[in-house]
């Protein structure tokens, strides 16, 4: 299988609001770059859509290499949390529903078809990919807003 590196960001103008995701997939030395936005969203859901999209443009299996600084994405998937609010009718250990289970839901289809490895990252910090990937995000939501 093929070993790709995906960086992801999200980020919002209020919470909710204007938000933008980005996202970077390295393979083999060669780059791309992805981002979007949406008029009235929130960070989390930015955050998830950002792995979403990234993981949609992979074509076969692969073995991917997630960097992300939101704690709720690599939590959610590496410590099974999402997993297990699926399994429960989407509702949380606390019994409180869980939040954003039309992302969740895509994003746990996605991620079984790949061998995935989570790395978080500090955000805003000595990472440039995902540094890059929070200006791509920014700027969506600027667009949005009119600010750009």
């Amino acid at each position: 299988m093929k070993t790709v590196t995906l960086y992801t960001d999200g980020a919002c103008s209020g919470n909710p609001g204007p938000g933008g995701w980005g996202a970077i997939l390295e393979y083999k030395g060669h780059e791309r770059e992805m981002s979007g936005g949406e008029d009235n969203t929130t960070n989390n859901r930015m955050e998830l859509t950002a792995v979403i999209r990234g993981l949609q443009a992979l074509k076969e299996p692969c073995v991917v290499e997630l960097y992300s600084d939101s704690k709720y994405v690599i939590d959610g998937l590496s410590k099974g949390w999402a997993a297990g609010w699926q399994k429960k009718g989407w509702i949380k250990s606390d019994k409180k529903p869980a939040l954003n289970p039309d992302l969740w839901e895509k994003l746990l289809e996605l991620t079984a078809k790949h061998e995935m490895h989570y790395h978080w990252v500090k955000g805003h910090a000595e990472n440039p990919k995902n540094n890059r990937c929070d200006e791509m995000a920014v700027a969506q939501w600027k667009q949005i807003k009119g600010v750009l």
